[in-house]
C-alpha cells in the first residue's frame, strides 16, 4: 500500500498547474505577436535607413533598445497569461535569454550589418553601405587566405600537443619523488597572460643578438641563430611559445582523468597478467577517451583564438607567416582602422568555425558509436 505521507508529497509538487482558458491563451500569443511585429519593424526601417534605401528613420539605434525592452516586457506578460504558474516560473529563466539575446545575438546580426560597409575610421566620411565589396575584397585577401592556413597548421600542432601533455600526465600520476612539486611547477606556465610570456621568451629569451636561447645556439654553431627570420623558424617558435603555456593546461584535465580511473580495474588486470603497456593501451586510453576528447575541443578553441603571442613577438611576420586569422584580423582594424573589412573578416571566420566545430562534433559522435 502507497504511503500517504508520500502521496501528500507529490500533490505538494502539482501546485501551479491551473486551468487556462482558450481566450487567455490566445491574448498571450497575440500580445507577443504584436510586440514581435513593431520589434522587426522598427528594425527593418532603421535597417534600410541606414543602408541609404529609404530617407526616414533614426539618427542612432536607441530606439532599437527601448523596442527592445518595450518587446521583453510583453513576452514576459504573454508568458504569464498562455502557460499561467508555470509561464511566472519561466520568468526566472528570462534575464538570461533576453542577456543572451543582447551580448551575443544581436551584436552577431549588428556586425553582419556593418560588414556591409565601407567604414574606415581614419575618413572623414563615415560609414557608408558598400553592399558585397568587402566580401569581394576578402575573396582576394591573400593574407586573410595566408592567416588561415596558419590557423589549420596551429590546430594540427594539438595532436603533439597532446602526446605530451598525456606522458606527462601519466608521470605524474605515479608515485614519483616530490610529485606535488613537480605538478605546480609544470602548471607555472599556464599561469602566465600571453602578453607575459611573449615578452618574457619572445622578446627576451629568444632575442637574436643578446638571449640566453640565442647565445645558446650559437655556442652550439649556428651563426645567425634568428627565430623569427624565416617563416617556418617563426611559425614554429610561436608555436613553442603557445604550447608552452597550454600543454599545463591540458596536462592537468588528463591528469584528474587519469585520477578518476577506478584502481580496482588496474590492479584485477595486473593480476590476471597484464603488463604496463597493455593496461595501458587496453585500459587507461579506452578510459580516457571522454576526457581526451573534452581536452582537445578546448585547446582547439584556445588555437582558433590565438593572437596574443603573434601580435607582441611577430606581428604577423615576416610577410604574414605567422599570421593567424585572428591577429590578422586585429591589424587591420588597427593599422588601416577599417571597421567594415575587419568586420566582414570576423564574420567570415565565425562561419568557417561554426561549420568546422560542428563537423568535429559530428565525427566524434559517430567515431564513438561505432561499434568496436
Amino acid at each position: 500500500m502507497a504511503n500517504p505521507s508520500a502521496l501528500d508529497g507529490q500533490q505538494h509538487f502539482k501546485v501551479g498547474i491551473e486551468h487556462i482558458s482558450l481566450k487567455r491563451k490566445r491574448s498571450g500569443q497575440g500580445l507577443i505577436l504584436l510586440a514581435s511585429l513593431i520589434l522587426a519593424a522598427v528594425l527593418f526601417v532603421q535597417i534600410l535607413h541606414k543602408t541609404d534605401t529609404i530617407a526616414f528613420g533614426f539618427d542612432n539605434w536607441r530606439p532599437i533598445l527601448y523596442v527592445y525592452i518595450l518587446w521583453a516586457i510583453c513576452l514576459a506578460a504573454g508568458q504569464v497569461l498562455i502557460r499561467g504558474e508555470l509561464g511566472r516560473r519561466s520568468l526566472f529563466l528570462l534575464p538570461a535569454l533576453l542577456f543572451t539575446i543582447s551580448v551575443v545575438i544581436f551584436p552577431t546580426f549588428f556586425g553582419l550589418f556593418i560588414a556591409f560597409s565601407d567604414w574606415n575610421l581614419s575618413s572623414f566620411e563615415g560609414r557608408q553601405f558598400n553592399g558585397l565589396d568587402n566580401f569581394r575584397e576578402l575573396l582576394q585577401d591573400t593574407y586573410y587566405w595566408n592567416a588561415l592556413k596558419n590557423t589549420v597548421y596551429y590546430i594540427a600542432t594539438i595532436a603533439v600537443e597532446f602526446v605530451i601533455a598525456f606522458g606527462l600526465a601519466l608521470l605524474l600520476n605515479t608515485a614519483i619523488r616530490a610529485r606535488k612539486f613537480f605538478r605546480v611547477a609544470f602548471l607555472m606556465p599556464f599561469m602566465l597572460s600571453p602578453v607575459a610570456v611573449s615578452w618574457m621568451i619572445g622578446k627576451s629569451l629568444m632575442e637574436y643578438r643578446f638571449g640566453p636561447a640565442a647565445t645558446f645556439a650559437r655556442f652550439l654553431g649556428w651563426d645567425t641563430p634568428a627565430f623569427f627570420s624565416t617563416p617556418w623558424l617563426a611559425r614554429f617558435s610561436i608555436e613553442v611559445m603557445d604550447g608552452w603555456m597550454f600543454i599545463p593546461f591540458m596536462m592537468i584535465l588528463l591528469l584528474a582523468g587519469l585520477q578518476a580511473i577506478p584502481k580496482d580495474i588496474l590492479e584485477a588486470a595486473k593480476m590476471d597478467g597484464a603488463n604496463s603497456r597493455q593496461s595501458l593501451f587496453k585500459i587507461v586510453f579506452p578510459l580516457m577517451i571522454p576526457v581526451s576528447i573534452t581536452v582537445i575541443i578546448l585547446r582547439i578553441i584556445f588555437k582558433l583564438k590565438l593572437a596574443d603571442i603573434v601580435i607582441n613577438v611577430t606581428a604577423g611576420g615576416p610577410g604574414g607567416a605567422t599570421d593567424t586569422v585572428t591577429s590578422y584580423i586585429y591589424r587591420v582594424y588597427r593599422e588601416r582602422s577599417n571597421v567594415g573589412y575587419g568586420t566582414m573578416l570576423a564574420e567570415v571566420y565565425l562561419i568557417l568555425i561554426i561549420i568546422f566545430m560542428l563537423t568535429v562534433l559530428a565525427l566524434v559522435n559517430r567515431w564513438r558509436k561505432k561499434p568496436r
